[in-house]
């Protein structure tokens, strides 16, 4: 199946996202260092690759950002999801499964959480093509 490409212009939703949280987390970061290494020490144990592929743990992660309605969660699981490997395909299925967990709510988090996936991915198709 062919994919959509996305208006690289329009597509923001994940990029600025991100880029509200960056200077939040850097000044929380300052405050309590510990905790984030912490947190990223978990984060990097929960994502290593196992008997699950990292693709599909981001793919988990990111539907469990929808679930929660966590902006920042679908942002960057969404990107990590696309640097992991993930298709598009494998982003709409694995948000349809919220939609089923957690009704409507999802419905909404679900759509910003594809536009998000297809803007990284857009992002990683132009790289990949300016290289080869």
């Amino acid at each position: 199946m062919a994919h959509e490409s996305h208006d690289h212009q329009s597509a923001t939703y994940g990029k600025q996202v991100l880029k509200e949280l960056s200077p939040l987390h850097r000044q929380l970061r300052q405050a309590i260092p510990d905790v984030y290494k912490g947190f990223n020490e978990l984060s990097g144990a929960a994502f290593a690759e196992g008997a699950l592929p990292k693709k599909v743990k981001e793919l988990m992660a990111l539907a469990i950002g929808v679930v929660e309605g966590c902006d920042g969660c679908v942002a960057s699981h969404a990107r990590a999801a696309v640097l992991a490997g993930a298709t598009r395909q494998e982003a709409a299925e694995a948000i349809g499964v919220t939609f089923l967990m957690h009704g409507g709510p999802a419905s909404i988090h679900g759509a910003r959480a594809y536009e998000a996936f297809c803007e990284f991915a857009d992002e990683a198709e132009a790289r990949a093509a300016s290289q080869g």
